[in-house]
């Protein structure tokens, strides 16, 4: 599966550059087609133009037998040189008749001309200094009058005829792009979702296989003779299950509140509480652990306004999980500093700070999503299931608070918890 589904996003892509490659060339034909498309239109109306052009100089003047005998290129010179008889008016309505029946509505100027380029009859915008040689359409052909045509192309004329294929070949390229992308999104997040879980299961099975073999030994020993006999013994090998079993009973709980997290069945029993007090129940339960290692805990308790609308027992297990990382990841002599404040009259803030192995900005930024762990696979050099932090975080959302970390790698983290005050 690792080789056959980089293969097929891979295949996938390729795909999709084709496909786009093919949609472009397909756009660049529909424009070069559009080209020659409105070249013949003009070549049409230019025809047409001509036509309408000499029968009515053949109205204006009347039919001449004097110039009946006269081959068709004289006779076709006579005539354009009395296209200088019909009014501007009339020249500019044939024109624009003509470019209308060839699907041609731009605005357009035009002017007839002598051999020395002398402008005898012209369109009120008309100007041959405005106007480049190269695009200039002389209509009458050979003879001592020129008539010439201007037709005024918009910037991206021909693209403007293709918008709306265009913007549809885009519009559907961008659904299929997205489209591409949600699914590769997806594939890759249900991915690590899968890694995720087989680490949640290999670090639960460590978990509960601890304890277990703990307990097994401890009742084996239990039924040993010389045990028996030794109440100091029995003592401290029963001390030793209600331990392990009060610990498997915590890692439960802990499951259990992950479950009913994830069924949005978090209920808050709301009172006031003193922080302060919550706070120095959870440091001595910490302390003990944190002496056996020759570390310290400081408290900083500085905030003066410390009743808040909390939920007294979610409120102690935030504080335990906070403390109990803390402790976790710390070194040999764990330092955990714990601070209050009241930043604003609105508010409490909390600081727990270690000195321990800190995190990268990518741990920063994924610590609070549930079963990620800074170390992932079979590994229990910490032990956890990637639950607390998660819990920690529902807690505070809960309570209408805020909770961010600040850590650099090797020099330890903070958590900063921040609660609105029961009179806000």
């Amino acid at each position: 599966m690792k080789k056959v589904f980089p293969a097929i996003v891979i295949f996938i892509s390729l795909s999709l550059l084709g496909l786009m490659y093919f949609q472009f060339s397909w756009i660049n034909n529909a424009v070069i087609v559009q080209k020659t498309k409105y070249q013949n239109q003009v070549e049409n109306s230019i025809n047409d133009i001509r036509k309408d052009l000499l029968n009515r100089a053949i109205e204006v003047y009347g039919f001449n037998p004097d110039y009946a005998n006269l081959t068709d290129d004289a006779a076709g010179n006579f005539f354009w040189q009395n296209v200088t008889a019909i009014d501007p008016n009339e020249i500019n309505s044939i024109i624009r008749t003509q470019l209308k029946k060839n699907d041609i509505t731009l605005d357009f100027e035009f002017a007839v001309v002598n051999q020395l380029d002398f402008v005898l009859k012209r369109s009120p915008g008309y100007s041959k200094y405005d106007i480049p040689e190269s695009i200039k359409r002389n209509l009458s052909g050979d003879g001592s009058f020129i008539l010439y045509l201007y037709i005024k192309e918009p910037t991206h004329f021909i693209w403007g005829r293709l918008w709306w294929t265009i913007a549809a070949s885009i519009l559907f390229s961008i659904i299929i792009i997205t489209a591409f992308a949600l699914t590769v999104g997806t594939i890759f997040r249900q991915k690590k979702i899968s890694e995720i879980k087989t680490d949640f299961i290999n670090n639960m099975t460590h978990e509960f296989k601890t304890p277990l073999a703990t307990i097994s030994l401890a009742v084996g020993a239990l039924n040993t003779k010389k045990v028996q006999e030794d109440p100091a013994k029995l003592s401290y090998f029963a001390g030793i299950i209600r331990d392990e079993n009060t610990r498997m009973n915590k890692q439960v709980e802990k499951i259990l509140q992950a479950a009913k997290l994830e069924s949005n069945e978090l209920d808050l029993n709301l009172q006031p509480v003193n922080v302060h007090e919550e706070i120095t129940k959870a440091a001595n339960s910490v302390s003990l652990s944190i002496n056996e290692r020759n570390g310290s805990l400081i408290q900083k308790l500085h905030a003066k306004h410390v009743v808040l609308n909390l939920d007294e027992v979610h409120f102690t297990n935030l504080i335990n999980n906070l403390l109990d990382n803390a402790v976790k990841y710390s070194g040999e002599r764990p330092v955990v500093e714990i601070e209050t404040s009241n930043p604003t009259p609105r508010n409490l803030q909390i600081k727990i700070k270690d000195n321990g192995i800190g995190m990268s900005k990518d741990t920063q930024s994924r610590i609070f999503e549930k079963f990620y762990r800074a170390h992932t696979g079979n590994i229990h050099n910490v032990k956890g299931f990637g639950l607390g932090l998660s819990y920690v975080k529902t807690v505070v959302t809960a309570h209408h608070g805020k909770i961010k970390v600040e850590s650099v790698p090797g020099k330890g983290s903070t958590f900063i918890v921040d609660l609105p005050l029961l009179n806000s």
